[in-house]
């Protein structure tokens, strides 16, 4: 490596090389729920598996962390608040220029009387007088030194800018975001959903005793009792006195009345049953409920005595049976409609509602996923946890049935209520209510009590009723590990069987039930858990006693606390006792009979007793020793045992177990006692269960419990999964020496834990993390596990105790116990003394050991290349040999996965996640106790691990090799392989020696570089393996990103005298090196080396939808963002370091320029600033490309043949995937970043010595830029608005082209004529994307307006930043211009970029630094900017007016000088300053005619403020200039008053229409502005959707263009003048040029515009065709093209030749398909007519409006406008006869409207033969008015005139207009003879004409016939011929109409005919009669039609003169041949 800049040793020494790396092993205090943990009671000697168990679930987790790991993330979660640290940026867009609310005033409509040849510098008013200047900008022309202005600009653009470009982005996708390991949730007790339910009222009718509620949720659909009993009381103190004797005292746990429960599977049958017990008395169950049935407390008066009498009955009772009670009545309800009503009412707005279901999905985490069955229905239903609180009200209660109480009775009973919804008559019921509020639980209540009576956090400060937690009994497994110590036992006695029994005494039967420590009575222990308001925990339970039922059956529940240490004497004791009700007369004490005695051993065989029992009896005395056995099996005894029912069975019961210490699980049971039996202290032969096990057999046995571990029950293997695997790991680790023999099981425990893992990942039931890890097991590794004997160096948590170290490993034999004990103990010693010396290193390690070395030393440190060619280790023989000192967990591991075979290493690499996890664990801790004894790095681990874990990587890749080619759908487990393989190596990074990583790294690469797999699969791999990598904390250093190649020249601004060129080469080359991926630089930087080839790798290649594109890219963006938000890269010359690591990027995204999609995102903020309606894109087409660019004033499109080559290659075949937008984003932000960050001079240089085609393909990825990060505004609408649609197309086309050329803009010109839209089709490979939205704005709906806020706020900083580091490279390659060959080109392609930028949205930020730099442009290069780039300085003037008339005074002001300027600068060549005046006439002409939201009253104040300007300029004084500026202005002022007339037609479009016609005729002297105006009207007419007139103004345009073409060059494919266009339209004569003595092109600044060319003239025509194509003039277009192609094919454009060719075949195409279906318009007459009109009195107008227009459709149109400007005056004339002017009010306004058709003379019907024909170029159109003599428009046949009248317009239709004046006006008037010839020939036509259809339309047909020969038609023919044919008229004038007539009819009754038949073809099967019925009235009209038709008149037949006979004939043909034409 070449010398180290003295800079860079100096950064390297303060950052340090390789940082050490903290870690941290750290004991964490579990949190614990409740104020202490739940632990076994004091002073008990601990067996040792409940010790273990206590010890697991109180000891501190265990985590490994890394200090730095996650410094580059945090910076994220800040992104929250960052919005409060940023500066608002204000942009037009937002601004809401403030206007005057002016009314609608009538237009002023003498306006158009102007006088159309006004000139130019008529100026309404003066700009002197009416208006103040804004304010000037500072300094404008202070700088006489260019490098001052550079330096000046430069510092005002660093300043305030935000440091970190990535904060401003919204992140990345987090599906890429592989790195990121999700940390496993901490282990913690399992909770379903909870609720809580408050008991607020239990009353009955009647209240006189004491009532005990107990509450239990039950699930019907898995009949089970889903929570334990929930019990409370609300007695009064008067009722609880009663029972004062009975309650020793009132413990404060028992006063709660709410209780928490919890639900973990929803199911819509959760019923919550409340079961109502009160004292016994004596009775039934119905006698008690009698007096609640039939009294009421409200009937006080008659019942008062009774109730009296009742009370102190109870009172009595109490008081002696207080102890005992009896059932009496239950409620349920179900609990789950009530959730589920309750959340279907909330509304969606709550807050909580916002994390929706989270919280009960999370919980949910390890439930059943798949067997959703199960509660997949409740799911739908309701959210467990956000319903709102609701309050339940029960109001009848069920009676109890005494012989119906048990659980099945229960079940049945809510089943018929499930099943009728509502209770069966058989049920008895009491009236009562109950009222419970249910509310779910988020946090924990105060005063809450966890089920074992522990105060849960938080406490409550005072006394308040505490609730409890009820424990749940899930009605189907939970898969949680246990964490906390639970030992609980529940009671069922179920019932009694005394049927046989003959004595009477046992019929009130209780159960008394206790839990005894030994035999003797005082051995009973208070461990029972007491019920409401007495004492907590009670030593014995009496059951409820069924009146006089022999066998009663119980429903009892007793929970009782089990002792940790059980011994065989531990029983459960059942006492049964009659209970006498009544006292007898004699009778005193006791009301208890004993009848006999039960009991239940705890333990049997050291294994806690659950389950069903049915135990038998004995009676009078309990055996000696009974507790030793159960008391089926009792042995005899003397004197013999008396049983009832001779020792049968009579008793049932139920017991469960809630534990955390009892497995209930055959292995597990087994293998915990048989690993105890290891560690001593137990005697031999060893009991197991039944079975006895002697010493000798141990090992045999424990191997098997072992190997059968894996086949015990799911559930208990993960309640108690923590407890197993450190047992296994203990004895992985742990050599065992078992009857003095060593016995070594660690392959066993080994294959054990990988199958238990192979188990929990095959589990349907459990989930898995996205990286495919099972999360129970992830947990365990990152809290739980910790090295075997880790006790010895952790102090263990408060309750484990430390075993001493002679019992740790157990001998067996007992004798040799100690002294095994003691040798082991020494050989520890002995080993850890004399720790594993570690081989020789190998050759890679010492280089490695040298850059260590060398920290902050100048000397050559040594490359990274070295560890590429690497000599292997020498293998150390690995196997059983190692030798026996003490063994390192991570070793013995490492050496198990590689010596592992078969299924079991199988499934070890399958879940290699795992063993990775567990080895860098083990690794770390090992590690850190290393640290404390200051071993180096390199001699942590020993050799033979090195290689083991080689080993473990080479077959991990392999193994992923082999997937991937052999099993291909098994890619996902490759994916997760290799994203776990990536993980281990950047874990063992920071634990091992990284030269050694790097060599496992780098055979990764090998391996995975294999041929046979498809090549994006393996990039993906590779990608996400270095991703991973890469987020290394300490990444930066191990790229040696210090070590930057030699850096740019000192001097920031070299010049050029200081460096003789030839120096310059091989530096050039050096700095051209550093943008390159070059050999040396992935040797250099290994890492980054590697993850940047594979994106260049990746961005090569096709793959299906881009995904690989994406992810390379993702993964270098969020690596660069991890740097960028990285506090320890805060510094400006650390950052300038890292992004030089990374200037190879910048190479490659220019490469791949052509891939991006930088689509222009659409949603604008409010209007764009060319304005007009939001419009729905898509039926608009998108304006041909190069039109828009011309409307718009920008360069024309063209190509530079260099440019061509690249498009060739994007369309050849092989079509790469482009990048989606966003991907596209995010490269476009990492190229942006290393450029804001890289060393300045150093990217200067760069662009001075790069070929200037590069450098073009620089300019145009930033104009890519600026549009990527366009802001888009607040107010994002959905809709597109046109105009924006139209600007993001300029945008591409600018990009698009423009930037492609290399060549200053005069060679330009003659190339011109090249590829003139080759950039279209370019557009559709690129552009055409579906228009992605930014992902910030797509989810506009559901965002508040604060969140939109913020979201403007950050992206509009986005947009600011990102600008702003365009501009600075902007500037950077601007100021190195002096420096490079071609300045003319570099300049402009920077002006083209600038110019882009003003093209978009900015900010008022950027737009002030963005004119500085223009400003500085102007002055340092002006001349060569208005000679070279004419049309750009065309465009910069367009784009700076724009800014003029801006509502923000920073742009105007900002603006102003810009202009201002240019103006000055441009004056020292008279040439440039014409030009640049007519640039500015025009940009603001073009400027006023599109835009409607155009703010006239801002420009004048600019104009005014450049007024200014000039007046304060005092160099120029002396000079033309001020008052040639004085000059322009007025011009602009004036053309400024035409908008302000324009203004206010803007609702009336066609008058709006005339005034720009006008102005543009006034212009007639101004061919540039006259096309400009042209243009404007184009754009007006397409926005209404006037597509066809849109096309004639760019027909004038291009006619205008041709003219003077004509007389600039004379070549012969160029077309004559205007005179080649007649065939398109005759009117475009009017364009004939002014004769050249007026104006001579060549003068100063004349048709010098980007029109006035060749491809100007072929740009214009082809936008003309597209539009006329919209507009369905297909024919048209052809003869548009017939002066295109000329052109063309002089050119030999074959490209272009072939898209045309195809636009005219789609537009014959068109002709030929829609026929008779176009639509072309509708003509309507429409006359003005009273003075308020002004010069539009009395005017006549045909207006064109669209095809179908009805009349009240136009007629309501104009109404609305004009009777806004007239009101009430206004009158629409409704009748079309001719208007009398005397009788009209001169006080109103008239229109009247006609609708007309064209008119032809007969032969022009000769020429017109298609419809198309008959609908274009017209100009004679036609009305009629029906009359009679009588005055009344419509009267009889025979006294029914019409009046024919003829217009005819000024010009042809379609005109660059919709309406025409009326010139001409003819009438004629028809006889009523004549009216009914005309009235048949008419209905003849459209019968011949739908018969003769090609496809016949039955429907029309037979309409037609309707109306032809239908019987009841009026006027129809019949009656026609009645009234003219029945007699022979007496006037011999009328003899020749009279045979005409008759000739009619003939034939019309022929084509009746004719029809009839046709139809009989055409009906379907029931149309039969109606076709009979058409025949009949046929046949009945022909015969009355007959006599008529077959009478001539005499007269006419005689024979005459032969001219007339033939004129005749020729006549009747031509009436015959019409009909047989349109056929």
């Amino acid at each position: 490596m070449s010398q180290l800049r003295s800079g860079d040793s100096a950064l390297m020494q303060e950052l340090g090389d390789f940082p050490d790396d903290d870690l941290e092993v750290e004991l964490l205090e579990k949190e614990c729920r409740t104020v202490r943990h739940s632990v076994p009671e004091e002073g008990v000697e601990l067996d040792s598996h409940v010790r273990d168990c206590v010890q697991s679930y109180t000891q501190p987790w265990l985590m490994v962390s890394r200090r730095c790991q996650g410094d580059s993330w945090s910076a994220y979660s800040e992104r929250a608040c960052l919005h409060k640290t940023l500066q608002k940026q204000t942009f037009e867009s937002d601004v809401q220029p403030e206007k005057p609310e002016t009314p609608v005033k009538s237009p002023s409509l003498a306006v158009l009387s102007d006088d159309s040849s006004r000139t130019l510098t008529s100026s309404d008013f003066d700009l002197r007088s009416g208006l103040t200047p804004d304010p000037r900008v500072e300094g404008l022309l202070h700088f006489s030194n260019h490098d001052d202005l550079d330096r000046f600009n430069q510092e005002a653009r660093q300043g305030n800018r935000h440091p970190e470009l990535f904060a401003l982005y919204p992140p990345a996708d987090e599906d890429d975001a592989v790195e990121i390991r999700p940390i496993p949730d901490c282990p913690k007790e399992h909770m379903g959903d909870r609720i809580i339910i408050r008991c607020q009222a239990i009353k009955f009718e009647i209240d006189i005793e004491p009532l005990f509620a107990t509450l239990a949720l039950y699930d019907l659909r898995e009949k089970k009792k889903i929570s334990e009993n929930f019990y409370c009381d609300l007695n009064s103190d008067q009722f609880k006195g009663f029972l004062k004797p009975h309650t020793p005292q009132t413990d404060h746990s028992t006063l709660s009345r709410a209780a928490i429960f919890s639900i973990t599977y929803p199911s819509p049958d959760i019923y919550l049953v409340i079961k109502i017990e009160k004292v016994l008395q004596q009775g039934e169950i119905s006698d008690c409920a009698e007096p609640y049935m039939v009294m009421k407390e409200t009937d006080s008066a008659k019942n008062k005595e009774k109730l009296e009498k009742l009370r102190n009955q109870s009172e009595m009772f109490c008081q002696r049976l207080g102890r005992y009670r009896m059932p009496f009545a239950w409620a349920t309800v179900n609990i789950m409609n009530v959730i589920s009503t309750a959340t279907l009412d909330r509304d969606t707005t709550d807050s909580d509602s916002l994390n929706g279901k989270s919280s009960s999905l999370e919980k949910r985490g390890q439930l059943p996923r798949r067997n959703s069955e199960r509660f997949g229905t409740m799911e739908d239903q309701c959210n467990m946890s956000a319903f709102k609180p609701a309050t339940i009200t029960i109001s009848t209660f069920c009676k109890q049935e005494g012989d119906r109480l048990s659980d099945e009775d229960l079940f049945k009973f809510l089943a018929d209520i499930k099943k009728f919804s509502s209770l069966q008559r058989r049920i008895k019921t009491i009236p009562g209510t109950i009222r419970l509020d249910v509310t779910p639980v988020h946090d924990n209540p105060v005063a809450c009590l966890s089920t074992e009576l522990i105060p849960v956090k938080p406490l409550a400060e005072k006394n308040v009723r505490p609730v409890k937690e009820v424990l749940e009994f899930p009605s189907s497994e939970v898969y949680v590990p246990h964490s906390t110590y639970r030992n609980l036992l529940y009671v069922y006695p179920q019932r009694l069987n005394f049927v046989n029994r003959l004595t009477s005494g046992g019929r009130n039967i209780t159960i008394k039930i206790q839990f005894m420590s030994g035999e003797d009575p005082s051995c009973v222990m208070p461990v029972i858990f007491g019920k409401s308001n007495g004492p907590e925990f009670v030593q014995e339970v009496y059951t409820p006693v069924t009146y006089h039922n022999k066998s009663p059956d119980f429903y009892e529940e007793v929970k009782m606390v089990l002792p940790a240490r059980l011994t065989e004497r531990h029983h459960l004791l059942f006492t049964f006792y009659h209970i006498s009700c009544q006292q007898k007369q004699n009778q005193t004490g006791a009301s208890e009979t004993l009848i006999g005695y039960s009991w239940l051993p705890i333990l049997s065989t050291d294994r806690l007793q659950t389950g069903q029992y049915c135990l038998p009896i004995a009676l009078d005395r309990l055996p000696v020793n009974y507790s030793l056995h159960s008391p089926e099996r009792i042995t005899p005894q003397v004197p013999p045992v008396k049983w009832m029912e001779s020792h049968k069975g009579v008793f049932n019961l139920e017991i469960q177990a809630v534990s955390s210490v009892h497995t209930q699980d055959n292995h597990l049971e087994r293998f915990f006692t048989l690993c105890h039996a290891l560690e001593g202290g137990v005697t031999f032969p060893l009991r197991v269960r039944e079975e006895k096990i002697p010493e000798n057999k141990l090992e045999h046995e424990l191997k098997l419990s072992i190997i059968s571990l894996s086949s015990s029950r799911l559930e208990p293997l993960v309640l108690y999964l923590h407890l197993v695997l450190d047992k296994l790991f203990t004895l992985i680790m742990q050599p065992m020496v078992i009857a003095g023999q060593t016995a070594n099981l660690a392959q066993i425990a080994f294959e054990s834990v990988v199958s238990i893992v192979n188990s929990l990942h095959n589990s349907q039931e459990l989930a898995r993390d996205q990286q495919g890890r099972n999360g129970l097991l992830a947990t365990y590794l990152y809290w739980v596990f910790r090295l075997p004997d880790s006790n010895e160096l952790l102090n263990t948590g408060p309750g484990g105790v430390v075993p001493p170290t002679e019992g740790r490993y157990s001998t067996m034999g007992r004798a040799s116990a100690t002294t095994v004990g003691t040798m082991l103990l020494q050989s520890r010693l002995r080993s850890s003394s004399n720790p594993d010396i570690p081989a020789p290193h190998s050759a890679e390690d010492t280089e490695v050991k040298n850059i260590l070395a060398a920290k902050g030393q100048n000397n050559p440190g040594s490359r990274m290349s070295t560890y590429v060619d690497v000599s292997s280790h020498p293998q150390s023989s690995t196997g059983g040999t190692r030798p026996s000192n003490r063994k390192q967990f991570h070793e013995e591991l490492a050496l198990q996965i590689v010596v592992s075979t078969g299924v079991c290493r199988e499934n070890a690499y399958k879940y290699a996640w795992f063993f990775f996890e567990l080895l860098v664990k083990s690794m770390a801790q090992h590690v850190s106790q290393l640290e404390k004894q200051d071993v180096p790095r390199r001699s942590r681990f020993s050799d033979r691990f090195k290689d083991d874990v080689t080993t473990i990587v080479s077959v991990v890749t392999a193994e992923i090799g082999t997937i991937l080619v052999k099993q291909q759908k098994e890619l996902e487990q490759a994916e997760k392989v290799n994203i776990s393989l990536a993980f281990f190596l950047y874990d063992l990074l920071s634990l091992m020696d990284r030269g050694f990583v790097f060599i496992l790294v780098k055979n990764y690469c090998n391996q995975m570089s294999t041929k046979t797999v498809s090549m994006p699969t393996l990039i993906s791999m590779r990608l996400e393996f270095l991703r991973i990598l890469c987020s290394h904390e300490h990444y930066l250093n191990l790229s040696l990103y210090f070590s930057s190649p030699a850096s740019a020249p000192v001097s920031p601004c070299p010049s050029i005298s200081s460096q003789s060129s030839s120096s310059c080469s091989f530096q050039e080359q050096r700095i051209l090196g550093l943008f390159e991926l070059s050999q040396e630089f992935k040797q250099q930087h290994y890492l980054a080396g590697l993850l940047l080839t594979e994106l260049s790798a990746a961005l090569d290649m096709e793959s299906e939808g881009g995904k690989v594109q994406k992810k390379a890219i993702n993964a270098t963006y969020s690596l660069l963002c991890a740097h960028d938000l990285d506090q320890r890269c805060t510094r400006p010359d650390v950052r300038a370091k890292v992004a030089t690591l990374y200037l190879p990027l910048v190479g490659i995204i220019i490469d791949s320029i052509n891939y991006l999609d930088f689509t222009v995102s659409e949603a604008r903020g409010g209007k764009s600033k060319t304005g007009g309606a939001d419009e729905d894109p898509d039926n608009i087409t998108p304006i041909n490309q190069s039109i828009a660019m011309a409307i718009a004033g920008n360069p024309f499109n063209t190509l530079a043949r260099n440019a061509l080559a690249s498009m060739a290659s994007v369309q050849s075949a092989k079509a790469v995937a482009t990048l989606s937008a966003e991907t596209s984003r995010n490269l476009l932000l990492c190229f942006l970043w290393v450029m804001k960050n890289a060393e300045r001079s150093l990217i200067q240089r760069w662009t001075v010595d790069m070929p200037s085609a590069q450098l073009n393909r620089l300019l145009e990825l930033l104009t890519i830029c600026v549009s990527c990060f366009e802001y888009r505004g607040k107010r994002s609408s959905d809709k597109v608005s046109t105009q924006a649609l139209q600007k993001s197309q300029q945008a591409k086309m600018q990009l698009e082209d423009s930037l492609l050329r290399g060549i200053g803009a005069r060679g330009e010109m003659m190339r011109r004529a090249g590829g003139s839209d080759r950039a279209g089709q370019r557009v559709n490979l690129r552009w055409r994307k579906d228009l992605t939205q930014w992902r910030q704005t797509n989810d506009k709906h559901d965002k508040t307006k604060a969140e939109l806020d913020q979201e403007a706020l950050i992206s509009g900083n986005l947009a600011t930043e990102s600008n702003l580091i365009v501009l600075d490279l902007l500037e950077t390659i601007v100021q190195a211009v002096p420096l490079a060959d071609c300045k003319e080109s570099v300049v402009g392609g920077v002006l083209r970029v600038l110019l882009h930028c003003l093209t978009c949205n900015q900010s008022t930020t950027f737009l002030s630094h963005c004119f500085s730099t223009l400003r500085a442009l102007v002055v340092k290069f002006g001349d060569l900017l208005f000679e070279e780039e004419a049309e750009q300085c065309a465009d910069l003037c367009q784009k700076v007016l724009q800014h003029c008339s801006s509502p923000v005074d920073g742009n105007r002001s900002q603006a102003c000088a810009t202009l201002y300027l240019i103006m000055r600068y441009s004056f020292s060549s008279a040439n440039n300053f014409s030009r640049v005046k007519m640039q500015v006439t025009m940009s603001l002409a073009s400027l006023v005619g599109k835009s409607s939201d155009f703010h006239e009253e801002y420009l004048r104040r600019s104009l005014r403020t450049i007024l200014a300007y000039a007046e304060e300029d005092t160099e120029m004084q002396n000079t033309p200039l001020p008052s040639q500026v004085d000059e322009l202005l007025r011009n602009l002022n004036s053309i400024l008053s035409d908008t302000v007339k324009m203004r206010e037609f803007q609702e009336d479009p066609e008058m709006l229409m005339d005034l720009m016609y006008r102005i543009a005729k006034g212009y007639q002297t101004s061919p540039d502005l006259r096309l400009t105006w042209l243009q404007n009207m184009a754009e007006k007419h397409k926005n209404r959707k006037c597509f066809t007139e849109s096309a004639m103004c760019l027909v004038h345009a291009a006619a205008l263009v041709a003219e003077y073409l004509s007389m600039l060059e004379d070549h012969k494919y160029l077309p004559v003048g205007s005179v080649t266009f007649q065939n398109i339209s005759p009117n475009v004569l009017e364009e004939s040029a002014v004769s050249d003595d007026i104006l001579s092109p060549d003068e100063d600044g004349v048709c010098s515009g980007q029109y006035f060319t060749t491809s100007g003239l072929v740009g214009l025509l082809k936008q003309a065709a597209e539009l006329f194509s919209n507009g369905g003039l297909y024919e048209t277009v052809n003869e548009v093209y017939k002066i295109i192609m000329p052109v063309l094919e002089a050119h030999r454009d074959f490209r272009e030749l072939v898209s045309t060719h195809e636009k005219l075949q789609r537009a014959f195409d068109n002709i030929i398909q829609k026929g008779h279906k176009r639509m072309f318009g509708t003509y309507f007459r429409v006359g003005f007519y009273g003075a308020k009109f002004g010069d539009l009195d009395e005017q006549e107008f045909v207006y064109k409006e669209p095809g179908i227009t009805h009349l009240p459709e136009i007629s309501h149109r104009l109404e609305n406008f004009y009777s806004q400007c007239f009101g009430d005056a206004l009158e629409m004339i409704k009748d079309s006869k001719d208007i009398d002017r005397s009788k009209l009010d001169a006080n109103k306004a008239y229109i009247q409207i006609t609708y007309v058709e064209p008119f032809f003379d007969d032969y022009e019907m000769k020429d017109r033969l298609t419809n198309f024909e008959k609908n274009f170029n017209l100009r004679r159109f036609m009305y009629t008015t029906p009359f009679t003599k009588a005055g009344r428009p419509r009267g009889e046949l025979n006294e029914q005139y019409k009046r024919k009248t003829i217009l005819t317009t000024m010009h042809t239709f379609p005109y660059i207009k919709t309406r025409i004046n009326v010139i001409q006006k003819e009438e004629f008037d028809l006889t009523p003879i004549e009216v009914a010839i005309e009235d048949m020939q008419k209905k003849t036509r459209e019968l011949a004409v739908a018969t003769h259809r090609e496809r016949p339309d039955a429907k029309m047909l037979q309409m037609l016939l309707q109306g032809s020969v239908g019987a009841t038609v009026n006027q129809g023919p019949l009656e026609v011929a009645q009234v003219f044919l029945n007699e022979i008229p007496a006037d011999p004038k009328l003899f020749r109409h009279h045979n005409k007539l008759r000739l009619c009819f003939k034939e019309f009754i022929m084509r009746c005919g004719e029809a009839v038949e046709k139809n009989k073809h055409l009906i379907t099967l029931d149309q039969k009669e109606y076709q009979q019925e058409l025949k009949k009235n046929y046949n009945r009209l022909r015969e009355n039609l007959r006599p008529m038709l077959e009478r001539k008149i005499p007269e006419l037949y005689k024979p005459i003169k032969p001219r007339l006979v033939n004129r005749d004939s020729v006549k009747r043909l031509s009436f015959r041949r019409a009909p047989e034409e349109i056929s």
